[in-house]
């Protein structure tokens, strides 16, 4: 149906998922729509819990919904697993129509948008009357604060993060002579020494496939030092600096990384440096079993990526924080509360993020063993809890950002590996694409 105006783009995908009404969920959840305010309830009885990553995480949860109904006997929780790439069009599907869970897996990444429709409990009070309070992750909670839109509110507990991780082989940089690179001099000098096209030798893999855009901010940032998406209303992803770095980033494409990154997402960067021919890799704590599996603990180092100058202060960007939601249509929010208070509570946090190989959001779990063995995770957690570290939010809270940073920028990122555009041209036209976003979404709140 024609309209006068182009409508908001958050008006627009309430409308869309509202047509899609007719495929609605399979799964039984108790709630209406995100508009509904549904009651606390006695704190007993059944609740409805949406498993955001179904599959992949499904044995972790069923372990910490049966040590909470253990606990809490008078709750049942129906547990529905639902994949990670479906996630957050079943949320909006529920939304419009009606079937949203009492608690679900929520991930800052897709939070503003639920949250501008209305669909999520404020928690921050809940916190601050529970043994969570003061236990999170300060870094963690100032993402999830950003990403909501409101620096007051948090409209998910965090439980989990990942970082941006520098793998590399241990065993190759001590054949090469090379120390670790905790440098960028170091890292890009290394990715030269390490490279032997001839035999099929490199020194790095990047990703140019799906999912590149995310990594290439990541390098593009830690390598600056620039310490803020936003200067005024414009971002700075297109600063001189941003753009002289993104310049030596993707000048490692076929000079020190196979040929095949040009189309790798995740899963085949990943598989291609576990082959055992490429000397380092920029990924997240999500790949560090396999790195493991691969070539074992003695041969495989992760630290955080460098800061920008030696000595200097550490630029991170803020990696999608994960955490629970509790839904404003159920009907039995009382018993729900305590299913996220448990599930975050530090034995069960920690027991979801060994299983998963991610960052805990609960401060307790700091010592916990697993943390210690696995140096990569502790040196993770220890960057995002140190103050001098500068986390970069990334902008979640516009409505265009996913489909800006995918899709549309995609493809442009792979004529830059292939020498078709240059570093500015590419940094200028995604700078254009989130000034605009970002007035768009200014406009429309105010």
């Amino acid at each position: 149906m024609s309209q006068p105006k182009k409508p908001h783009r958050r008006t627009r995908l309430i409308a869309a998922t509202a047509l899609t009404v007719s495929l609605a969920l399979t799964a039984t959840a108790c709630g209406d729509s995100g508009d509904s305010s549904g009651d606390e309830g006695k704190g007993h009885g059944k609740i409805v819990f949406w498993d955001n990553n179904g599959g992949v995480r499904t044995a972790v949860w069923k372990q910490i919904i049966a040590a909470f109904e253990k606990k809490n006997p008078d709750i049942q929780v129906e547990y529905v697993g639902i994949p990670i790439a479906d996630v957050q069009k079943k949320y909006d599907t529920a939304i419009a129509g009606g079937g949203l869970p009492d608690v679900g897996g929520v991930g800052t990444a897709y939070l503003a948008n639920m949250v501008a429709q209305n669909a999520l409990e404020p928690l921050t009070d809940r916190i601050n009357d529970s043994a969570l309070k003061g236990k999170l992750v300060t870094g963690m909670v100032t993402s999830v604060l950003a990403a909501g839109g409101d620096a007051k509110q948090l409209y998910e507990v965090p439980t989990s993060a990942n970082q941006g991780t520098l793998w590399y082989r241990a065993d190759l940089f001590t054949a090469a002579g090379l120390q670790p690179p905790t440098t960028w001099a170091g890292l890009y000098a290394a990715a030269d020494k390490l490279t032997d096209v001839k035999n099929n030798r490199f020194g790095f893999t990047l990703r140019g496939g799906k999912g590149s855009i995310a990594q290439a901010l990541e390098m593009m940032y830690a390598q600056s030092g620039i310490d803020a998406f936003w200067n005024g209303e414009k971002t700075t992803v297109n600063d001189p600096r941003n753009i002289a770095a993104l310049e030596k980033y993707a000048g490692l494409y076929k000079k020190a990384t196979p040929e095949a990154d040009l189309n790798n997402d995740f899963v085949k960067m990943v598989a291609e440096f576990d082959q055992g021919n490429i000397g380092m890799l920029q990924h997240n704590l999500g790949s560090y079993n396999d790195h493991v599996k691969a070539f074992g603990k003695e041969k495989i180092e992760g630290i955080p990526l460098p800061p920008s100058t030696d000595g200097g202060v550490r630029t991170i960007v803020s990696n999608p924080v994960d955490g629970l939601g509790l839904f404003k249509s159920g009907s039995n929010k009382a018993a729900a509360w305590k299913f996220i208070e448990f599930a975050a509570s530090p034995e069960m946090n920690s027991l979801w993020n060994k299983s998963a190989g991610a960052i805990p959001a609960n401060t307790a779990t700091e010592w916990d063993p697993w943390i210690t063995d696995a140096k990569p995770t502790k040196a993770a957690m220890d960057s995002l809890n140190d103050p001098k570290t500068k986390i970069v939010q990334f902008p979640y809270y516009l409505p265009d950002w996913n489909s800006i940073t995918k899709a549309d920028s995609e493809p442009d990122f792979q004529k830059l590996l292939l020498g078709k555009t240059t570093a500015k041209d590419f940094a200028d036209k995604l700078a254009g694409k989130l000034n605009a976003a970002q007035a768009d979404y200014k406009q429309h709140k105010s």
